[in-house]
């Protein structure tokens, strides 16, 4: 992928997994949504791994094991293997590993995920400041961890222990709705020491560099729902990318979108991996056409006119908008077109 500023989604006569041969797929949003499947997710994986690409699940949640989360995929319907499961907990705890000598002892903030990722590389999990540890490691612990735990990072980090976080994501989805992540708490220890972690999430490179390691994939497909995260991410590695209209993104974010939150595709759900993209011709002068729609960038706010799947009409309302904003992202009022598409 250039890293050009990208003005427009991309077209692909073939499905797209026959033009890549990994898909490195997000979980919470894209695949599942408070521990359901999402609708379509299991039939349309399946059929793009029937047909040869491979897939690979990478999650910023460092709550659970690789096993548990192949676990419930599987008893989604997806079969999967550990070895398909990537987590921001392995990629901070080989981040650790490269800083730290062999052996050493590791203040965990977190849960079960973190406690493994660590000894498979050779680290040794402690729960107290008072244990010596060479570094402080902060994941996602769940709402029950309990308010003692951040006060133990912060007695560490004060003595001049170096602190790190398997990622900063400020919210997470639940069943009820939206509710504080990992990020949220890493800010607690944050204003507490004044200090900054070394992060290993998405969209950070050690996240990407774990995922590739792991996956040994050649021309990967980053598949998300989030632009902050799965998409910045997919920029970062300088691979392309699928934006999936499941979870938390909506038409106007997506509009709005600085440039390294600009995905390749977008589509509706994961079955936009089994088909191509169409392409969005024109530009500027004429209007910008996908489908039966054409976009055009007013002085105040974005039209669209003509009919059709409102999938087109989205992809002919980003080249507008993106083109229009630039490397800044674009602040049009895009309110009107998206109604047009029920969006």
């Amino acid at each position: 992928m250039s890293r050009s500023v990208r003005t427009r989604p991309e077209g692909s006569g073939r499905g797209l997994n026959e033009a890549y041969d990994t898909a490195l797929l997000d979980l919470d949003g894209v695949v599942y949504a408070g521990g359901n499947a999402i609708a379509h997710a299991v039939e349309s994986l399946g059929t793009a791994r029937d047909a040869g690409m491979r897939l690979a699940y990478v999650t910023n949640n460092a709550l659970r094991t690789p096993d548990t989360v192949a676990a419930h995929l599987t008893e989604l319907g997806m079969a999967t293997d550990a070895g398909d499961v990537i987590t921001s907990a392995q990629a901070v705890a080989r981040l650790i590993s490269e800083q730290v000598p062999s052996g050493a002892r590791v203040l965990v903030i977190g849960g079960e995920g973190l406690r493994v990722a660590l000894r498979e590389r050779g680290l040794e999990p402690v729960e107290s400041a008072e244990d010596d540890p060479a570094a402080v490691v902060q994941g996602f612990g769940g709402p029950e961890l309990p308010w003692g735990r951040f006060a133990e990072a912060c007695y560490a980090i004060a003595r001049g222990v170096p602190w790190y976080a398997s990622n900063t994501d400020l919210t997470i989805p639940s069943a009820r709705g939206i509710a504080p992540g990992n990020g949220a708490a890493v800010e607690v220890v944050r204003i507490a020491t004044g200090a900054e972690p070394q992060v290993a999430g998405k969209p950070l490179p050690p996240m990407h560099r774990e995922t590739i390691l792991r996956t040994g994939a050649r021309r990967p497909l980053v598949v998300g729902d989030r632009l902050d995260t799965d998409i910045e991410g997919a920029f970062n590695g300088e691979v392309d990318s699928l934006l999936v209209l499941t979870g938390v993104t909506d038409g106007a974010q997506l509009l709005a979108a600085p440039p390294q939150h600009r995905p390749t595709y977008v589509d509706a759900d994961l079955r936009g991996l089994l088909t191509g993209q169409p392409e969005v011709t024109g530009g500027a002068d004429d209007g910008f056409r996908c489908g039966g729609w054409t976009a055009t960038a007013g002085e105040e706010r974005l039209e669209l006119a003509g009919d059709g799947s409102p999938l087109d009409g989205l992809r002919a309302l980003c080249a507008a908008a993106w083109t229009a904003g630039g490397e800044q992202g674009c602040a049009l009022d895009s309110g009107k077109a998206l109604a047009r598409l029920g969006l």
